[in-house]
C-alpha cells in the first residue's frame, strides 16, 4: 500500500517545490521503524525523471502523522526550504483538513483553544483547558460540511501546528476521528489509517511569488466517497 515512485501522486512540481498526496501509512521522514520514508520515494522520482547524477537535494517542509493522508510539501532547493520554513513560522501557509468523526459536534462551527502537552513515551498529546508546565497553545477552527449516517465530515483550519493537534482537540469535544484508536475511536480502520486528510493548501510561492492553491483527492474508500 505504501508509496513507490510508480504510484506517487504529484500534485504540483516546479524547480523549487514538489507537492505530493501522501497515502495513509507512509512516513514522511525516516524514523526508528526503518521503513522507507516518502522523502526517499520523492528523491528517487526526481532522480529518475531528471536523470540527476549524485545525491538529490530534498528538504522536508512539514510532516503529517503516519495514519493521515493528504498534502505534503517538499523543497527542491535550499532557498525554497529556508523561505518555506520561515512562512510556516509566520503562519502564512494556509492548511485545511478534512476529518470524518464519530458523533455530530454540538456546534456546527466553532473555534477550539486548548493547551497541549506531548508525552514522548506513548507518542500522545493531552489537551488541557489552562496552560500547564510544558504545554503549548493550540487553536483550530472547524465547520460541519456534511452529515453521513453514522459520521460527520468536518473541515478544519489550523491556526497552530501542534503534535496530533486535530486528533486530540476534536476528541475533547467527543468528535473522535474515525479509526483513531489512540484518541478514543471505537475501532480501527482495516488498513491502519485514520479518516484525517490534509485536503487543501494555499500559499505564495517562496521564489516565483505566484499564488499556489492545491486540493488533494481523498483516499478511495466508501466513507470518503460518501463525503464528496
Amino acid at each position: 500500500m505504501h508509496s513507490t515512485k510508480e504510484n506517487l501522486q504529484v500534485l504540483h512540481e516546479d524547480n523549487h517545490l514538489v507537492i505530493v498526496n501522501k497515502r495513509a501509512g507512509d512516513i514522511v521522514q525516516g524514523d526508528k521503524t526503518g521503513d522507507k520514508p516518502l522523502s526517499d520515494v520523492v528523491k528517487e522520482y526526481i532522480k529518475d525523471k531528471y536523470n540527476k547524477p549524485g545525491a538529490v537535494f530534498l528538504g522536508t517542509v512539514h510532516r503529517l502523522d503516519r495514519p493521515t493522508s493528504g498534502i505534503v510539501i517538499f523543497a527542491r532547493t535550499s532557498k525554497a526550504l529556508e523561505r518555506l520554513n520561515k512562512m510556516l513560522r509566520e503562519k502564512t501557509i494556509k492548511k485545511t483538513y478534512w476529518a470524518v468523526v464519530e458523533k455530530f459536534p454540538k456546534k456546527e462551527k466553532d473555534s477550539l483553544i486548548n493547551f497541549l502537552k506531548k508525552n514522548p513515551k506513548n507518542n500522545k498529546s493531552t489537551a488541557y483547558s489552562k496552560e500547564i508546565d510544558g504545554s503549548k497553545k493550540a487553536i483550530l477552527h472547524y465547520q460541519l460540511l456534511k452529515k453521513l449516517d453514522n459520521y460527520s465530515l468536518l473541515e478544519v483550519d489550523l491556526e497552530t501546528g501542534r503534535h496530533h493537534q486535530i486528533r486530540v482537540q476534536l476528541s475533547t469535544i467527543g468528535s473522535i476521528i474515525k479509526g483513531d484508536l489512540k484518541y478514543g475511536a471505537k475501532r480501527s480502520n482495516k488498513d491502519g489509517s485514520i479518516h484525517l486528510h490534509a485536503r487543501k493548501i494555499e500559499f505564495i510561492h517562496p521564489v516565483s511569488k505566484e499564488l499556489i492553491k492545491i486540493t488533494s483527492p481523498t483516499p478511495k474508500d466508501p466513507i470518503w466517497d460518501a463525503c464528496l
